[in-house]
């Protein structure tokens, strides 16, 4: 079965939702104008069960099936990116410096899509909740919702999300069974040291010559600690200190990320992060404070659950155009928190040749879109079949 036919005949339709969208972006949780445009739209749908205000200005809207049955969750992000766009595009944002840089105007579009086309046919057993959350990008929106209750609220037994990527064709899909995207940590560290006139450097106490110790000895974490097979990435990205060529500073700060699969690994890092800190600090004679942070967990795919979202996408685009065990991304997303509740799949759609997620000249390809929301579509009627 290709693109249902009932949902390329409103493609347009959609692509003029998507951009709408794209001409209003919002970011983190303040998703208020978005959401109402969603409500909006569900409504003209006939949906009446609509909740608002979950997560500030996520909300969740449920479908009635045929029948007692199980409730499917899809999820769609709506936050946009503090970016300035260039894509000089006649429906480009108009909020200066915000952006949809990453396509969560195409997710949302997607969603609705799925969602008119579910409230006219109900052909399947149950519910199913479409979650439209905000603050995916900054502030773990997914996390928000799922501490306010979202699947015991609304009672869903597995849950299931589409990122698009340029990585792709465009109605191509990927996911993999288990890990698919890591966890992501940042870490500051705060170096004091005594500053000085640079020409007599014994009379200091040097916090850039410790520091620049301190991002040498950190990538022995991932060459001397770690097991070569699993995956781990430590990037110092930032090093900030002095403010002339004639003084050493008193002190020096190293910012940067570090993402992972295994909890097990992300134990370790922070564990000999601290004790890199403070052999170096000592070593140069100098104080050193690391300030570790947690953010997403891995997000990992329930493996039956990817499985099954397989055999959906192979519906849809072919067997050739859906590849089963794939890529694991070092980026990270917090669908990860409603996959920790619920089991469920995480999958990649392509949407063809563009520029990059998160460059100021992304744009969404509405060529895509159909295919997302025939596979959500799809996903709840193979999941909860009329009898």
């Amino acid at each position: 079965m290709p693109v249902l036919n009932r949902i390329a005949g409103f493609a347009e339709e959609m692509a003029g939702w998507r951009r709408h969208l794209h001409a209003h972006p919002e970011l983190a949780f303040a998703c208020h104008d978005t959401a109402a445009f969603v409500v909006e739209r569900l409504r003209e749908f006939g949906l009446t069960e609509i909740h608002t205000g979950i997560a500030e200005s996520g909300l969740v809207a449920i479908i009635e099936g045929q029948g007692e049955g199980p409730t499917i969750g899809l999820r769609a992000d709506m936050d946009a990116l503090p970016i300035k766009e260039e894509t000089g595009l006649p429906h480009a944002s108009t909020n200066e410096g915000v952006m949809h840089a990453c396509g969560h105007d195409g997710h949302t579009a997607m969603l609705l899509g799925a969602a008119k086309y579910l409230a006219e046919t109900r052909r399947f057993r149950g519910r199913v909740a479409l979650i439209f959350q905000p603050a995916e990008e900054e502030g773990g929106g997914a996390q928000v919702m799922c501490r306010e209750g979202l699947m015991e609220r609304f009672g869903i037994s597995e849950v299931y999300a589409i990122h698009n990527t340029p990585a792709l064709p465009v109605g191509h899909f990927q996911t993999t069974p288990g890990p698919i995207m890591a966890a992501v940590d940042s870490f500051d560290i705060h170096v004091k040291g005594r500053g000085g006139h640079a020409a007599y450097p014994h009379e200091c106490r040097d916090p850039v010559l410790a520091g620049m110790a301190i991002g040498q000895a950190l990538q022995s974490i991932v060459s001397r600690n770690h097991y070569a097979l699993q995956d781990l990435v430590v990037s110092v990205t930032m090093f900030h200190a002095g403010t002339a060529e004639n003084i050493i500073p008193d002190t020096a700060t190293i910012g940067g990320t570090v993402r992972s699969f295994d909890p097990d690994v992300r134990d370790m890092v922070e564990r000999r992060m601290g004790e890199i800190v403070a052999g170096q600090a000592a070593s140069f004679g100098v104080e050193a404070r690391l300030d570790y942070r947690r953010y997403y967990p891995a997000t990992v795919n329930d493996p039956d659950k990817a499985g099954f979202a397989v055999d959906v996408a192979r519906e849809i685009s072919g067997e050739e155009a859906v590849q089963a065990e794939g890529w694991r991304e070092m980026g990270a997303e917090d669908f990860s928190y409603m996959l920790e509740e619920r089991p469920g799949a995480y999958l990649f759609l392509g949407q063809g040749e563009s520029a990059g997620l998160h460059h100021p000249a992304y744009e969404f390809n509405d060529e895509a879109a159909p295919y997302g929301a025939s596979f959500f579509a799809r996903l709840v009627e193979k999941a909860q079949p009329l009898a």
